[in-house]
């Protein structure tokens, strides 16, 4: 569907606002307006534009033009009225050492923050899994490097995207990541993911090709391995009161209806007190 569609069905949700992955968009003014104002007519917020840039590229050439798509990628979430704009630390390839790749994800995004911060943008790192047009996972996927990354950058225009889901497919707990970075956490990906065959360690196998795996699925939120009771109540302990998007829709707007209930129930219960 267009983007336009996508927008009238999204306010037939109930719904506050629609986050974009950059795919969505062209980068011409008359689209960009045109969606501005189909958002604006519905009364719909864009509270964050979900980005994927590949901050690992070993090609100086090649990282310059990720940071300069992410530069835009920032303009176009200023003009959309949005708060959030994704940073990834980008693949894990396999010549490039943990270190060297850590170096390189921090300083890149510590050179981002000041035009995020002029445009009155937060930069919200995710602890990624991979993107669909990647070769190899994410380079931050295991929790000690996504981690060390953010604890390295202190900014009030950096902070943390968190998305659970990502954590059990990364073979760890996402409760005790959750508990580690609560306090940078501005954002967050509600999702429950599934195996629609296989196991973790057959997803592992699959991992060193574009795009995800054919066995991995998002499903109906509330049904997956996920405990929104503990992660909204820690949330709620260190005052979180920002956005937390919906990864479902994919078998349909009656699973996706039935996800916007269970978080609204959820989020009735532990933010509304």
């Amino acid at each position: 569907m267009t983007i336009f569609e996508w927008i009238e069905l999204g306010a037939t949700l109930g719904v506050d606002g629609l986050e974009f992955y950059s795919g969505f968009l062209k980068d011409d003014d008359l689209f960009l307006r045109r969606v501005k104002a189909a958002l604006e007519k519905h009364n719909l917020a864009m509270p964050m534009l979900c980005c994927s840039p590949d901050f690992t590229q070993l090609d100086r050439y090649s990282l310059e033009r990720e940071i300069d798509y992410e530069k835009r990628m920032i303009e176009i979430t200023a003009f959309l009225g949005g708060r959030f704009c994704r940073v990834l630390s980008g693949q894990r390839r396999p010549e490039l050492t943990r270190e060297d790749g850590i170096e390189q994800v921090v300083r890149v995004i510590k050179e981002l923050l000041p035009f995020a911060e002029e445009h009155g943008v937060i930069l919200n790192m995710e602890n990624h899994y991979k993107d669909n047009y990647w070769e190899y996972p994410e380079f931050a996927q295991k929790m000690d490097v996504f981690i060390e990354i953010v604890d390295r950058i202190d900014s009030p225009s950096f902070g943390v995207n968190f998305d659970p889901s990502n954590t059990i497919l990364a073979g760890e707990d996402p409760l005790v990541l959750l508990d580690r970075v609560k306090h940078r956490v501005v954002s967050m990906h509600a999702s429950d993911r599934f195996l629609k065959c296989g196991t973790i360690e057959d997803l592992r196998k699959e991992e060193n090709s574009v795009g995800y795996a054919s066995r991995l699925s998002h499903g109906v939120i509330g049904r997956g391995l996920n405990d929104y009771d503990k992660i909204f109540s820690t949330l709620h302990s260190v005052g979180f009161s920002s956005w937390i998007s919906i990864e479902d829709g994919l078998d349909g707007m009656d699973e996706l209806r039935e996800s916007v209930n269970f978080l609204r129930c959820k989020i009735d219960r532990h933010f509304t007190n």
